[in-house]
């Protein structure tokens, strides 16, 4: 064949950068088939590695929490990313409260074992979540010592043994993305297009690699929690631990909102938002004090706002105060805007039509910014029903 007959041949199978592109079959190269299974392959199995469920004892609701979170994960990866840097925060912390407690021998493992609801103990009813504060205050009255945490299913070597990590798994996954984003650079750097879904693969991989850092030693898919019993309490030690619980939603004793399956998609409470509550209380207890005791003031008496008792609320997004605080808030709140930035990769890609190019750099753009500014407030709560 002749080079002209070869460059005309090559012109035709080709496309050109500025040109619309449609379905292209397998045998001149790039196919649309496979560029669709490739992308939905990179992306599905990033998402099922990366995601951590926390423990149920029920397989109905952990499959189901599994999937929820897979959905998550593939929507909103920027909030799965930060709630694992959340879940870091709080596991840090841990270790550092039970570092003088257990001779620096509680380890980030057993601190995440712990914020994954894994560890339980049981009550006449059924049993009951060990928050990390509950555990770090159990270390402190000197009720059980960390001698004995092989006991209470703390080992490494039995978190290890629940943990259901597949190495091989893993090893595929960075396979894939490495050959994925390796081969997306390659085709920038010849000045070769790529399609809205490639950008859109790539926009994961940032957030997943984070998410996949902060979790890195938190055991995976771990079936069943380790029951133990309690160390004997003083009525008054028995009172103050059972009020330090976060939540009761988790716990099993037969309650209709234990037994609910909204469990599913709610985020595993943090022990900060049970140190706020508590906080606030002591304060709006201080201020009642020292100002009027009348009868009117019913609200203020018992620590509550005066807000209309028919009011409803749910709490969007909390931010945990110390992260939120600290000087690596404005990177992460740029990391996690990083999933609506690399759509705009696809600014100058031939659409369809003109509506379908600027519907694509106005969700780009607004996934940024609108993320940007709901990430500068440390609560965010939707209420209504108030007067």
């Amino acid at each position: 064949m002749s080079s002209a007959s070869h460059s005309r041949c090559n012109s035709k199978t080709q496309p050109r950068a500025e040109a619309l592109v449609g379905w292209v079959l397998e045998s001149p190269g790039r196919g649309t088939l496979t560029l669709i299974i490739t992308c939905l392959f990179t992306i599905s199995l990033c998402t099922w590695v990366v995601i951590h469920s926390r423990v149920y004892k029920r397989p109905l609701l952990r499959r189901l929490h599994k999937l929820f979170l897979f959905l998550k994960a593939i929507i909103a990866p920027e909030f799965i990313a930060v709630e694992g840097l959340q879940e870091w925060t709080q596991a840090q912390r841990m270790v550092r409260n039970g570092a003088r407690l257990t001779g620096g021998h509680l380890r980030l493992v057993h601190a995440f074992y712990i914020g994954m609801l894994a560890l339980r103990y049981r009550t006449p009813r059924g049993w009951r979540v060990i928050w990390p504060n509950q555990y770090t205050w159990l270390l402190e009255q000197g009720l059980i010592d960390w001698k004995d945490h092989a006991l209470w299913g703390l080992a490494k070597e039995d978190i290890r043994d629940k943990s259901n990590a597949d190495d091989a798994v893993k090893l595929v996954a960075l396979c894939q993305v490495s050959w994925f984003v390796a081969q997306s650079i390659m085709r920038t750097a010849h000045a070769l297009p790529l399609s809205q879904l490639e950008s859109m693969a790539l926009s994961y991989v940032p957030l997943f690699a984070a998410t996949y850092f902060f979790w890195w030693l938190k055991p995976k898919d771990v079936l069943m929690p380790s029951i133990v019993d309690l160390p004997n309490m003083l009525p008054e030690q028995k009172t103050t631990f059972e009020s330090m619980a976060v939540s009761s939603t988790f716990d099993d004793e037969g309650t209709g909102q234990q037994d609910s399956l909204w469990t599913v998609i709610s985020l595993t409470p943090r022990v900060f938002e049970k140190d706020a509550e508590l906080k606030a209380a002591q304060e709006a207890e201080q201020d009642s004090r020292q100002g009027d005791n009348s009868k009117g003031d019913v609200s203020k008496s018992h620590g509550n706002p005066p807000v209309n008792l028919k009011a409803k609320e749910i709490v969007i997004a909390w931010w945990d105060p110390e992260l939120y605080q600290s000087k690596i808030w404005p990177v992460t709140c740029l990391f996690g805007a990083s999933f609506g930035a690399l759509h705009l990769i696809s600014w100058h890609t031939v659409f369809p039509t003109v509506v379908e190019l600027w519907l694509w750099r106005a969700a780009g753009l607004i996934s940024v910014f609108s993320l940007l500014i709901f990430m500068q407030f440390e609560k965010v709560i939707l209420r209504w029903g108030v007067v």
